[in-house]
């Protein structure tokens, strides 16, 4: 009498995580092929003659003024509350370290790496579906072009160049306002105001707040992009593809912000 072996409780369970495991895998691997490309010599030359520069002034340019102009705004809201608040608690000593660690060291960063995403890579990264779905990823390998190289690598690299221009540009813009704002527009100030603000920025500090901001714009560059080649070319799985793109992303960003604020503070 044959008897049918059970099946094991526990494959069913481990199968979304395995499933998990693998997609993250395939995004390591994909980021890895689109590193050594953005490092070798042909892979920089392809993505130049298909319009690197158009994909970086893209990126960048039409948000460039308006996330500067909305951060000077905020910022100078919270550093007007902050050193009148500190002020009335006799701890104007306080303010603008507190304004350089709070706005520079972790707010802008993360914005700017949160607007790069929605206004450069996210729709990069729906362009580049659309055309793998319309057969040009296929009709550049037949011309011997590797597709990754000339469509995607540009557009990688650019929306990186958004996020850490957008975020030197505002971190410079709100340092300038807290000097303004504690000092006025003399010179009387800066001694000690560029004591406060080496104070903070360490070496230690330095080099962390340095590779959170890489990072952060690496991963905005590079998991809505690789998301979507991940998937298969078809129409039916862009709105999934775009949503694990962005939980993906979601997660990449909270754990370097969680490695950024443990170096600094423990």
């Amino acid at each position: 009498m044959n008897r049918s072996r059970p099946a094991l409780p526990g494959l069913g369970a481990l199968r979304p995580a395995l499933q998990w495991a693998a997609g993250w895998w395939q995004i390591l691997h994909l980021g890895a092929v689109m590193g050594v490309l953005a490092l070798s010599a042909s892979g920089r030359r392809q993505a130049r003659h298909t319009g690197l520069a158009a994909q970086l002034v893209r990126a960048s340019g039409p948000m460039l003024l308006g996330f500067t102009l909305a951060t000077a705004v905020l910022s100078l809201v919270i550093i007007r509350i902050v050193i009148v608040t500190a002020h009335s608690y006799g701890l104007s000593q306080y303010a603008l370290e507190m304004v350089v660690r709070v706005l520079v060291l972790e707010l802008i960063p993360l914005a700017a790496a949160l607007f790069g995403a929605l206004n450069a890579t996210l729709p990069m990264a729906d362009e580049v579906a659309t055309l793998r779905r319309r057969g040009q990823f296929a009709a550049l390998q037949q011309q011997g072009l590797d597709p990754l190289a000339t469509l995607v690598l540009p557009r990688l690299l650019a929306g990186l160049f958004a996020v850490l221009l957008l975020a030197a540009l505002s971190c410079v813009v709100t340092l300038v306002l807290a000097y303004v704002s504690a000092h006025g527009f003399g010179l009387g100030g800066f001694e000690r105001y560029t004591r406060t603000v080496g104070r903070v920025f360490s070496p230690s500090v330095t080099l962390i707040f340095c590779g959170k901001v890489f990072l952060l714009g690496s991963a905005v560059a590079w998991i809505p992009l690789v998301t979507v080649l991940q998937n298969p070319a078809s129409r039916r799985s862009r709105a999934s593809a775009e949503l694990q793109g962005l939980v993906r992303l979601f997660l990449v960003v909270l754990a370097i912000e969680a490695a950024a604020l443990v170096g600094n503070y423990y």
